[in-house]
């Protein structure tokens, strides 16, 4: 049974009415119910498309937050071939919530990297819903040096709400190793291409981000805080996250305009959660136009890009 979000309600009665009367179309009545559904399910796609071409940035988070929407392992799973997942930081152990390995994408051999929240209640906390701890950014980083050796483009999808804050992980550098992750973005030879799928919160989605491209899926969100927590610092008032949702600018269409991404990803009408097939082979054809736009240059090239792109950062704005 499909997950509705508040603001979705219309269009779930009018679905809800759909699939009651598809209920009836055995009937000696068949044709003229079929006719009614075809009516109706024309009225519910049109309040979808309606809907979703008005989202306000408060809407957009919690699309980016469905709990149905495809995760890291389901693009994973689609558009790489012979993955081969390695595991560990070679100092402490293993973080689940960010997955990485090597494999191919679309023929090419790449080292792709991705945090993943979880789809159900095991896998959420197995992978501590998508919020790592230090040995996720080491071992993130151990990758991407890997990849640079190798010459392998790296591939980020990107999916958290913000590095995990609890005291065990900041007793074992998670400050430090954020850093070192994002420098190791920053020193990659080899081109990378970041993909934020869903949230894509604060310095726990930069270390993986800091990319030659940054991409965002159309009802995504990329900020520094989250709504809540933007607003309990402001107003002291977590209530007002709507009003620090639109305030902060974190919508891909937004940071497309400010220059903080390079392109965004168009979703099925109604998000990526109704078509999973077409929000991932999107994705896929992105992230092929990016690297297609890296291809012949060198490491130092590949650098000197990755520096211009984040040096000019808020320069126009200025």
């Amino acid at each position: 049974m499909r997950a509705y979000l508040d603001f979705e309600k219309p269009v779930a009665e009018l679905e809800a009415k759909v699939e009651e009367l598809r209920t009836l179309t055995q009937g000696d009545d068949a044709v003229e119910i079929r006719e009614d559904v075809a009516r109706l399910e024309a009225k519910a796609f049109a309040a979808l498309k309606d809907l979703y071409d008005g989202l306000t940035p408060w809407q957009k988070t919690l699309v980016a937050r469905h709990p149905e929407r495809p995760r890291f392992v389901d693009y994973c799973r689609e558009l790489m071939t012979e993955f081969t997942p390695l595991a560990g930081d070679r100092k402490f152990g293993e973080d689940q919530a960010i997955l990485a390995g090597l494999g191919r994408f679309r023929g090419e051999a790449v080292a792709v990297i991705g945090q993943e929240k979880g789809s159900t209640t095991e896998t959420r906390v197995r992978h501590n819903f998508g919020m790592a701890r230090p040995e996720g950014y080491r071992k993130a980083a151990r990758i991407m040096e890997m990849a640079d050796r190798f010459g392998l483009p790296v591939i980020s999808f990107v999916d958290t709400a913000g590095a995990y804050p609890g005291i065990d992980a900041e007793e074992r550098g998670q400050a430090e190793a954020i850093a070192r992750s994002t420098e190791a973005c920053l020193a990659l030879g080899s081109p990378n291409v970041a993909l934020v799928i869903g949230e894509g919160g604060s310095g726990g989605a930069i270390a993986v981000a800091t990319a030659n491209k940054v991409l965002m899926l159309e009802h995504s969100v990329y900020s520094v805080i989250s709504p809540e927590g933007a607003a309990s610092i402001l107003w002291r008032d977590p209530t007002r996250a709507q009003d620090a949702a639109t305030a902060m600018k974190i919508t891909a269409q937004d940071l497309l305009r400010f220059g903080i991404i390079d392109e965004i990803v168009p979703e099925p009408i109604g998000g990526a959660h109704r078509d999973r097939p077409t929000a991932v082979r999107a994705a896929g054809d992105a992230i092929e136009r990016a690297l297609s736009d890296l291809g012949g240059m060198g490491p130092t090239e590949i650098r000197e890009h990755r520096a211009r792109k984040f040096e000019a950062i808020g320069r126009s704005l200025g």
